[in-house]
């Protein structure tokens, strides 16, 4: 059994690094390496530079979930062992896909050791994705009525406008704050009680994901050339893109996100620009983080190994 329990962590290991080289490969499976290098050199310096420092920025926003969801389930750890696992999390479920799978993996992976319980870890798992779907709506909301899209007929939806959008998205956030305040009664699941965080901590979230979706939508921003958008304007195409890759699908190579920001774009921006950008936006914000994730997955494994490896000899 000791011996099982030594192979486990290599194992998972393994594990995530064929996920990452089957997700980079079929996302990159339509260009060659000379295409996504191409895609990058032409992008200035400065900007590449303000691609890269969004990027940085947004992980660190992105750890800030799992430290609220700490003080949600009311349990201290080290801030730094909470933003290592949110970062590794979030790194590798963006790209890898099956969020719920990798991310709550890799949560039970270094929280257990920590002395966090299992149904402490799955708390702070189901905070987190509410984390995502209250910060859609809010954002989505907001942006929707600020400044409406048009929705491509691609995408098959009974509405032309985002405006409807915005207007019940927003119902959703006040009906779940209302709720906030008025249930306090805990739920109980299998003898486990789950309560609603509170009024505060949902509009925590709520700026969090604010600061995430900014610093996310600033990357791809700063990559696209000769844009004539405004950030706002494209701030709200990125929402509706983010949005339509989730409600809905679309046929093809591409993915939903892909696809409407290409529908979306300025004429003046030619949809070769704008696939090269995108290109950059996957390998940066996405395909970096991976790497430096299962990187520092690796030596964190080789290291706890090795520790556990010397203590009986010290006993």
């Amino acid at each position: 059994m000791r011996r099982i329990r030594q192979l486990l962590p290599i194992l998972f290991i393994i594990l995530m690094l064929t996920l990452a080289a089957q997700s980079i490969r079929r996302e990159l499976q339509e260009y060659s390496l000379q295409d996504v290098w191409q895609s990058v050199t032409v992008i200035p310096k400065s900007r590449l530079l303000s691609a890269f420092t969004l990027t940085g920025l947004g992980y660190l926003s992105i750890t800030a979930y799992d430290l609220l969801g700490f003080r949600y389930i009311r349990q201290s750890l080290s801030p730094l062992k909470i933003g290592f696992t949110a970062f590794l999390s979030y790194a590798i479920g963006n790209t890898v896909g099956f969020t719920l799978l990798s991310g709550t993996a890799i949560r039970y992976r270094f929280y257990s050791p920590w002395g966090v319980s299992p149904v402490n870890i799955a708390k702070v798992i189901a905070f987190t994705h509410l984390s995502f779907w209250l910060g859609m709506f809010c954002i989505g909301g907001f942006v929707f009525l600020a400044e409406p899209q048009s929705i491509p007929q691609l995408l098959n939806l009974p509405l032309h406008s985002t405006l409807p959008v915005g207007i019940a998205f927003l119902s959703i956030v006040g009906l779940y704050l209302l709720l906030s305040l008025w249930v306090r009664k805990p739920l109980r699941i299998r003898g486990e009680e789950f309560i609603l965080p509170s009024v505060p901590l949902s509009i925590g979230l709520i700026a969090v994901t604010i600061v995430d979706w900014t610093m996310a939508s600033g990357v791809l921003y700063s990559l696209l050339p000769g844009l004539s958008l405004s950030y706002l304007k494209f701030f709200g195409l990125y929402v509706l893109a983010m949005v339509a890759g989730v409600v809905s699908t679309v046929p093809g190579g591409l993915g939903v996100f892909e696809t409407v920001i290409l529908l979306l774009r300025p004429d003046s921006t030619p949809a070769s620009e704008v696939l090269g950008a995108l290109l950059a936006f996957r390998c940066i914000y996405f395909f970096l983080p991976l790497l430096v994730a299962i990187g520092l997955m690796l030596i964190f494994e080789i290291r706890r190994h090795r520790s556990s490896s010397q203590k009986p000899k010290q006993q």
